[in-house]
């Protein structure tokens, strides 16, 4: 799909706010609502917008701590680490998972009650699965995040 100017706006501005109407949007961007809504079905069945998602406070569901595991697995098979990024995501307390090239092999985002239940998910659902071989914790004291992806279609880096 190709994506012109005014399509690349309307996704900046959701990126931003996610519950901007259509009629929000085609304020922005000199459009007419209808052809804002059409831009944003064309965008949607596209593949380029692929979901939405709520910020929520982590202390309001009891999340006082949030951390990242380095793992490093024995094997490397793409079978094995497919299925092992699959189980992560089962996990309640995980919330991303990331393949890696360095050290580890595996940053997984957790967020956890405290220390204590770190420890007792560390033990409980990593270091005893077969092929991890090695996990560091560190622990997470602050968060930035830019939700705005960059527009690299057209850039050429020398």
């Amino acid at each position: 799909m190709t994506l012109d100017r005014i399509d690349i706006e309307i996704v900046r501005l959701l990126q931003n706010n996610a519950r901007l109407s259509n009629k929000q949007i085609a304020a922005e961007v000199g459009l007419a609502p209808s052809s804002v809504h059409e831009r944003l079905k064309r965008l949607w069945e596209n593949g380029v917008l692929s979901g939405t998602h709520a910020e929520v406070d982590p202390a309001s569901l009891g999340i006082g701590l949030e951390a990242l595991f380095m793992i490093e697995l024995a094997k490397h098979e793409r079978t094995t680490v497919d299925q092992f990024m699959d189980d992560m995501l089962t996990i309640p307390e995980v919330r991303s998972a990331h393949l890696i090239t360095g050290r580890y092999d595996l940053v997984i985002h957790v967020a956890v009650r405290d220390t204590r239940h770190l420890k007792n998910l560390a033990l409980d659902q990593f270091t005893n699965r077969p092929g991890v071989t090695r996990i560091e914790t560190s622990i997470i004291y602050d968060t930035r995040v830019n939700h705005e992806l960059p527009d690299l279609r057209n850039s050429h880096q020398e």
